[in-house]
């Protein structure tokens, strides 16, 4: 079938960093057509907590974290479990989360990392001035809460890297934290308080606020499942599942959990996977939750959408096709419920959604290895909200054929090879 030559710049998918990107992109005065295989956010941008996490720069893959593992692994709805018939899959994922785990690649990572989040947060504080998009968004302040002393002093290399990183907050014992979120559980006597903490409303309108704008600016949305790539001398193709033949001068890369296929048929082989979230979404109530908390030792969080709240959290790697397992949706509820009594939990809406995870927890920010034509933007974990105008930037920076302000080699779809 004859390619199409309309196409000046294709991005595949329109979640949050495909959205983000086509608007930067249609800014910068390219012809923008957005293709996505079902609907505006129908992703992970729909469900995620809504926080703007810009003080989170530590990776995953710290040093001793592999002790905890089979503590975790032991709780099947613990903060991390890896479905027993997936386990073959992931083991080559966690070796290289292991090798990301030692402290020379940690020490990298965490650089690269505190970069990427600056550019995010300076880039993330001009689209909140956007007119059309700045009720999207509240300063509600973020309450880390430990169960124990012992707990919180655990955590203090993180709180340093964010200190070190400039974030701002400081310790709050139990005084403070009655008079931050009033109706906690006796049982939290020791907290950080951040108090520049910002809250997304509804990530799914957000998104769609977005994306609008970019077709506004003359972008084009159409539909249709990315099933490969190909280079020509004027560009890339984009080849899709119903036989169709799409070219442009530029095509981008960010469908998130679905990116590695295509990553692969240019010859980027990238070591990304799934960390499968799960969440409740509490209709609104009489509970008055004013700022997002982070229940740090059980590793879920509890966020005041401006429609809801949301519960949701853990890490369950489990890859794109096995079912979902809403138990863990249920046990964080019932903890929810315990630490906050006057929650009422009745109502909810569950919802699982894949975040794109690479072993290292950067993304993938950079050009195909096969040709500059076709930018990837891809692997954000649970970071993807947080960094997605700081993506766009670079997108749209290599796009245009211009040096980014950041070195991409920490990002490179090569570094794992």
């Amino acid at each position: 079938m004859q390619a199409s030559t309309s196409c000046d710049v294709i991005v595949i998918g329109a979640g949050i960093i495909g959205a983000m990107s086509a608007w930067y992109l249609q800014r910068e005065g390219r012809s923008v057509t957005l293709l996505e295989q079902q609907q505006i956010a129908h992703g992970a941008s729909q469900g995620n907590a809504g926080i703007l996490a810009f003080p989170e720069v530590s990776p995953m893959a710290a040093p001793g974290v592999f002790r905890k593992v089979p503590g975790w692994l032991l709780d099947p709805l613990g903060p991390l479990s890896i479905r027993p018939a997936y386990l073959a899959q992931i083991t080559p994922w966690l070796w290289r989360f292991w090798r990301a785990s030692r402290p020379q690649a940690y020490a990298q990572s965490l650089a690269a990392q505190t970069q990427l989040m600056h550019l995010a947060k300076t880039e993330m504080q001009q689209v909140m001035c956007e007119r059309a998009l700045q009720s999207h968004f509240r300063q509600v302040g973020t309450l880390d809460l430990y169960d124990t002393e012992a707990s919180l002093q655990a955590a203090q290399k993180d709180w340093d890297n964010r200190a070190q990183a400039g974030a701002r907050f400081h310790r709050v014992g139990r005084a403070d934290i009655d008079r931050l979120q009033p109706g906690l559980a006796p049982q939290f006597q020791h907290g950080m308080f951040t108090p520049e903490g910002t809250q997304v409303g509804n990530p799914r309108q957000l998104t769609e606020a977005i994306a609008q704008l970019a077709l506004q600016a003359g972008a084009v949305l159409t539909t249709g499942e990315a099933r490969a790539l190909s280079t020509t001398p004027a560009g890339a193709q984009v080849h899709l599942a119903d036989g169709r033949v799409l070219q442009a001068r530029t095509v981008v890369v960010a469908c998130g959990a679905w990116s590695k296929p295509l990553a692969a048929s240019l010859g980027d082989v990238v070591p990304l996977d799934t960390e499968r979230g799960y969440n409740t979404t509490l209709p609104l109530q009489g509970f008055a939750l004013q700022r997002q908390l982070y229940f740090n030792d059980h590793a879920f969080v509890v966020t005041p959408l401006a429609d809801g709240i949301r519960v949701g959290g853990a890490v369950e790697l489990g890859g794109l096709a096995l079912p979902p397992n809403f138990e863990r949706s249920r046990a964080m509820l019932a903890k929810a419920q315990r630490f906050l009594p006057q929650l009422d939990t009745q109502g909810g809406t569950q919802w699982m959604g894949f975040r794109p995870s690479m072993p290292d927890s950067l993304p993938v920010i950079g050009t195909a290895r096969a040709t500059p034509n076709v930018v990837y933007a891809f692997g954000h974990g649970h970071l993807g909200l947080t960094q997605s105008a700081g993506t766009a930037r670079l997108v749209a920076d290599l796009a245009c054929q211009r040096t980014p302000p950041l070195a991409l080699a920490s990002f490179s779809a090569a570094r794992f090879a």
